[in-house]
C-alpha cells in the first residue's frame, strides 16, 4: 500500500485520539493506553479493507473521478455527472487532482467521518448521560460497529458523512445551539437525501422551545451557500437546487432492494404501485403521529424521550417506505447504539438493528442471502416496540413546565 495512504490513515487515527483528549476522556493513564490500543485496532481493520473494490466503485465512482481527471477537474464540474449531490462531487473532483489512487481517497474521506461519527454519537450521549466510561464505550462501539466499518472502509460508501453531520446537529440542538444545529443538518441533507429520516426531529426542538421559527429559515440560506460554488463553476442554479427531485427516478421501481423494510415481509404483493402508495402514506402517517405525540406531550419530553423519538423516525420511516436500499438504515444503526447507552434496559435495540442492517450488507457484498430479509424486518419491529415503550415510559410523568402550569 502507498506509504502516503498509511500516513493519512495515521493522521486520522491521531484525530480520533485528539477528539477524545479534547472531550476530557483521557484523564487517566489506563484510559489513554486503552484508547490508543483500540484506535490502533480500529484503523488496522480499516487498513485491511482499503484495497477491496465493489461494483459501485468499479462501475460508478472510479469513472466519475476519471472523467474529472481527463476533462480538467473543476473546469468540467458543470457537466451532468453521477447521481450524488453536489458536496460529495466536490470531493470527487478534488481527488482527480491528487496522485493517490482515488479508491483510497474515497475511503479515507469516509473513515475521517467514521471518527467524526463516533465523536458526534458520544457528544449526543453526553447530553443525557455524564458517565465518562459510558461515553468512551459509546465512541469505540461506533468506531467498531460492523456496518460502520463495512460501509466506508470496505464498500467505499459515504453514509458516515451525512449521518455524522446529522447526529452533530441533534447534539447541538440538545445543547441549545440552534443555529449550529440547522447548519449541520443542512450539510447532512446536502450530502444525502436520506437525512430527511432524521430532519423532522427539529420540529420536536421547536415544540420544546429550544428553536425558534426563524431558525428554520436558515436552512434554505445555508443550502444555497453550499451549492453556490457549483453554480460558479457553471452548474445551472435551479437545476442544482432541485437535484434531488431529478434523482427520484433513479431509485428503481422495486418495492425493496435488500432492505429490512416492511416490503421484505410483504414482497409478494400483487399490485406494486398500490403497495408503494400505501407505504408512502404509512410513513407519512407514522411521522405525523410521532410529531403529534411530541406536541401534545411537549412538556413531558426529556432528552431521553427525544432520543427515542429520533430512533422511531430513523427506523420507522424507511421501514414503511417503498424502494428502500440496503444502507438506508445506517442512521438507525448509529442511533440505536446511543439509545442503548442512554437507556440500558433497551440495550437489545442496538444488536437487533445491527442484525437487520447486516443482512442487507451481506446480500450486496456476498451476492447472496445469509437469511431472508424478512428476519431483519421482524428485528426492526422489535426495535420500534422497545423505542416506543421507552418513549411512553419517559413521558409518563408531567415535567416541570407542566407542573408549573397546574
Amino acid at each position: 500500500m502507498d506509504i502516503r495512504v498509511l500516513l493519512l490513515l495515521a493522521l486520522e487515527a491521531l484525530f480520533a485520539l485528539w477528539l477524545l483528549y479534547r472531550s476530557g476522556l483521557l484523564n487517566t493513564a489506563p484510559r489513554l493506553v486503552f484508547s490508543v490500543l483500540l484506535i490502533l485496532a480500529a484503523f488496522t481493520l480499516r487498513a485491511l479493507c482499503l484495497d477491496y473494490q465493489t461494483l459501485d466503485y468499479k462501475n460508478f465512482l472510479s469513472h466519475w473521478v476519471a472523467f474529472y481527471r481527463e476533462n480538467g477537474g473543476f473546469r468540467s464540474f458543470s457537466y451532468p455527472l453521477g447521481n450524488y449531490n453536489i458536496p460529495y462531487m466536490y470531493f470527487l473532483c478534488l481527488f482527480s487532482y491528487l496522485p493517490i489512487w482515488d479508491l483510497y481517497l474515497i475511503k479515507l474521506l469516509s473513515i475521517f467521518f467514521d471518527v467524526l461519527l463516533a465523536y458526534a454519537s458520544m457528544r449526543l450521549l453526553r447530553t443525557v448521560k455524564q458517565d465518562e466510561t459510558a461515553l468512551l464505550a459509546c465512541f469505540f462501539v461506533i468506531l467498531f460497529l460492523p456496518t460502520v466499518i463495512l460501509n466506508g472502509s470496505l464498500w467505499g460508501q459515504c453514509d458516515s458523512i451525512y449521518v455524522a453531520l446529522a447526529v452533530l446537529a441533534v447534539a447541538c440542538a440538545m445543547e441549545d445551539r440552534p443555529i449550529l444545529s440547522v447548519l449541520y443538518f443542512t450539510l447532512s441533507f446536502g450530502f444525502k437525501l436520506q437525512a430527511v429520516f432524521m430532519l423532522p426531529v427539529l420540529l420536536v426542538f421547536w415544540f420544546r422551545k429550544q428553536m425558534k421559527f426563524w431558525h428554520f429559515l436558515l436552512f434554505p440560506v445555508f443550502y444555497v451557500i453550499l451549492v453556490l460554488p457549483a453554480v460558479a463553476l457553471g452548474k445551472p442554479f435551479l437545476e442544482t437546487l432541485t437535484l434531488y427531485a431529478s434523482q427520484t427516478g433513479s431509485i428503481g421501481d422495486g418495492l425493496n432492494y435488500n432492505s429490512p423494510s416492511i416490503f421484505a415481509i410483504f414482497w409478494h404483493v400483487q399490485n406494486a404501485e398500490t403497495a408503494s402508495a400505501l407505504g408512502i402514506a404509512g410513513a407519512f402517517t407514522w411521522l405525523v403521529a410521532l410529531l403529534l405525540f411530541a406536541f401534545f406531550r411537549r412538556d413531558r419530553l426529556n432528552d431521553r424521550a427525544v432520543l427515542a423519538l429520533l430512533l422511531l423516525m430513523a427506523v420507522g420511516i424507511p421501514f414503511l417506505l417503498p424502494h428502500m436500499h440496503d444502507r438506508y438504515f445506517f442512521p438507525a444503526d448509529v442511533l440505536s447504539v446511543v439509545f442503548a447507552f442512554a437507556c440500558p434496559i433497551c440495550f437489545a435495540a442496538a444488536p437487533l438493528t445491527q442484525f437487520a442492517s447486516l443482512l442487507g450488507y451481506h446480500a450486496y457484498l456476498k451476492m447472496r442471502y445469509l437469511l431472508y430479509m424478512d428476519h431483519g424486518s421482524r428485528a426492526l419491529i422489535g426495535v420500534l416496540l422497545l423505542a416506543f415503550g421507552r418513549l411512553l415510559w419517559e413521558t409518563r410523568e408531567p415535567g416541570p413546565a407542566e407542573i408549573a402550569k397546574n
